[in-house]
């Protein structure tokens, strides 16, 4: 049996630590950034990746991106990554979200059912430098800022607010008790009062109209999440005939897998099998109590659904489960799980189920995590799967529709979850130490985020005239 050590370093040296980190690696040294020599033609990773997605679903997952260069940017993690390489690196780790874009973070509930505020999708999550999360998430807010015709000013000013509240609360989180770390959590309370201190001190009948405007914006989010349950589903995804619940059919988006014929190799009936013994055997992977619980839900169908934008064209259904009668529904979720776009360039997860991967990312970094998030291998060689709940009181804001008063907001609440969600893994008094009091890290990474953001619109460009030119095929509007 092999015994590892754990060590547990003093404070003191932890700080010294993280100080030391900026003798190889200073804060401003991403100031400046231009990409690599020989980078990858974006297009032709985008393609790489549509080489294990569905054939039908590749066009869908085009015109989703084609909808403006931040639709691309949240399909294009594989491209990021890619550049992200060979950027600075401090060489602290933590456990990242990999694609921690301002619209991966939202609301939920927590088993408590008290909505909470976080990130909200880890399909690309692996241990690496605190930074990349950091600059992804950074450089959405330039990106969306810029989409929503903010002047230079004000892009620059949320790009600002999300990185430095990231640093902020780092330094906070670093003088926490381990356990303190560990329970920190944005409630909506926690948020709803923030925003209504905002309204407080706001000044100028402008600012003050903005103000309000966010306020009631957030109020309308939590509501809306608030009525986001499995019985919302059934009247949104479900129909009855003869006395029995099944899932509609809205081609393409939602098809169920009584119609999908041979296109996934498998009968209708081996499909409602195969389902059967997947539930079995993503039960196993829960815990005790929460095995016992699904136990007592049966499967009633299934159906292909399309969801997001850089997850489309990979393997995503949800299934309708009944628990005392057809009115007590419970809908799941699963995805499939795929290698980590950060694995072409990191060390590969030590998960050789890429579900896992997902699920142990999930439940490091958030708050709280869905009661029923579990994993298993699919029914075909060489796929793996994910399960939660579709619907769990999940709620997100309309990033097209954001001012930058609201957009500030926004970003400073990402920029402190995201430190929160790496003090969990990480190690957050070296890097409350590496980033230090000053505004160096901040001012470094808005440039590399104002840069980035010019890449992002060649290559968005270069997409759309991959599609122009028929390389590429889109269906756009669905």
């Amino acid at each position: 049996m092999v015994r590892t050590r754990v060590k547990h370093p003093s404070v003191a040296e932890r700080v010294e630590a993280g100080k030391d980190c900026r003798k190889r690696t200073p804060l401003s040294a991403l100031e400046g950034w231009v990409p690599a020599p020989g980078r990858p033609d974006p297009v032709a990773l985008i393609e790489e990746q549509n080489l294990t997605r569905e054939p039908d679903l590749v066009p869908v997952r085009h015109g989703r991106m084609l909808a403006s260069p931040f639709t691309f940017y949240r399909g294009a993690a594989k491209i990021m990554a890619a550049d992200l390489k060979d950027t600075p690196r401090a060489g602290l780790t933590t456990q990242l979200c990999g694609d921690a874009h301002l619209s991966n973070f939202g609301v939920f509930a927590s088993p408590e059912r008290i909505l909470l505020f976080d990130l909200n999708d880890f399909d690309e999550t692996l241990p690496g430098p605190f930074e990349y999360d950091v600059l992804r998430m950074s450089a959405s807010f330039t990106i969306a800022a810029r989409n929503n015709g903010f002047t230079a000013e004000e892009a620059l000013g949320v790009t600002l607010a999300a990185v430095r509240a990231y640093r902020e609360a780092m330094r906070g989180f670093a003088k926490m008790g381990t356990l303190d770390i560990w329970y920190a959590r944005l409630a909506e309370a926690d948020l709803l009062s923030a925003i209504e201190l905002a309204v407080d001190t706001s000044k100028g009948k402008e600012q003050k109209k903005a103000a309000k405007r966010a306020e009631k914006n957030a109020e309308k989010t939590a509501r809306k999440a608030r009525s986001r349950d499995s019985l919302q589903a059934l009247s949104k995804l479900a129909e009855r005939v003869d006395g029995k619940y099944r899932i509609v059919s809205q081609p393409p988006i939602l098809i169920p897998v009584r119609e999908l014929g041979d296109s996934l190799g498998l009968s209708p009936e081996e499909m409602q099998d195969a389902a059967r013994e997947q539930l079995r055997s993503y039960r196993s992977t829960l815990q005790d109590d929460r095995r016992l619980l699904l136990e007592r839900f049966e499967i009633v169908d299934v159906a292909r659904k399309v969801v997001g934008v850089g997850s489309v064209g990979t393997r995503a259904f949800i299934a309708l489960l009944q628990g005392r009668d057809a009115e007590d529904p419970l809908f799941l979720q699963v995805k499939e799980a795929t290698r980590s776009v950060l694995e072409d360039h990191l060390p590969k997860s030590k998960y050789r189920q890429p579900g896992e991967r997902v699920v142990q990312g999930q439940r490091r970094m958030q708050a709280a995590s869905d009661i029923f998030l579990g994993w298993t291998k699919g029914v075909q060689e060489n796929r793996y799967l994910y399960w939660r709940q579709l619907r769990d009181m999940k709620g997100s804001v309309v990033v097209e529709a954001m001012k930058p008063l609201g957009m500030d907001f926004y970003a400073r609440t990402c920029g402190w979850t995201l430190a929160r969600a790496h003090a969990r893994s990480g190690d957050p008094i070296a890097i409350a130490a590496y980033l230090g009091k000053s505004g160096k890290f901040d001012d470094a990474v808005t440039d590399f985020c104002g840069r980035y953001a010019d890449q992002n619109e060649q290559d968005y460009q270069a997409f759309a005239e991959a599609v122009r030119s028929g390389r590429l095929a889109a269906l756009e509007g669905v």
